[in-house]
C-alpha cells in the first residue's frame, strides 16, 4: 500500500493540480468525505464546497463549483465545473462579489423564484470564495 495519493484537480480553464498529497477531504452531494492512501475505488458527484488536501502535514483549501471525483489505484481526479485554490483569491474581490450577490439576493426575492435561486446559488459560491480565502490572510 503506498504511502502518499496522488492527487489531479482539473477545471475546464486549467490543471491546477497534480501532486503526491497524503489526504483528500472533499465535498460530496452526500457530504464531506475523506480519503486517505489504500481506499477503496468510487466514483462520486461534488457539490459546492471547501475541498482541503494535506501535504507533509499543511492544509491547502479549494473552493469548488461541483464535479465528480474519482478514487482508483491511490489516484484522486477531481473534474470541476471551476474551482479556485484558496491562495490564488483576491479576498477584497471576493468579500466585494460577495456584497453584490447579498444585494442581489434582495432584490430577487421580491421579483420571482427562479432568479430568486439563481441568485442564492451565486452567494453560496461567493461564500465559499471568501471562506477560503480568508483561510491564507490568518
Amino acid at each position: 500500500m503506498a504511502d502518499k495519493l496522488r492527487f489531479i484537480l482539473v477545471s475546464p480553464e486549467r490543471e491546477l493540480i497534480n501532486e503526491e498529497v497524503d489526504e483528500v477531504i472533499a465535498p460530496g452531494v452526500e457530504g464531506d468525505f475523506g480519503v486517505l492512501p489504500g481506499h477503496t475505488p468510487f466514483l462520486t458527484a461534488l457539490r459546492v464546497g471547501e475541498l482541503i488536501y494535506k501535504k507533509d502535514g499543511v492544509e491547502e483549501y479549494v473552493a469548488i463549483d461541483r464535479g465528480f471525483l474519482e478514487v482508483a489505484d491511490d489516484v484522486v481526479t477531481v473534474l470541476a465545473e471551476s474551482a479556485e485554490l484558496g491562495r490564488e483569491i483576491d479576498l477584497e474581490e471576493a468579500i466585494r462579489r460577495k456584497l453584490e450577490a447579498e444585494k442581489a439576493l434582495e432584490a430577487a426575492r421580491r421579483e420571482d423564484e427562479i432568479k430568486f435561486r439563481k441568485v442564492e446559488a451565486q452567494l453560496q459560491r461567493e461564500l465559499l470564495r471568501v471562506s477560503v480565502a480568508e483561510r491564507y490572510k490568518k
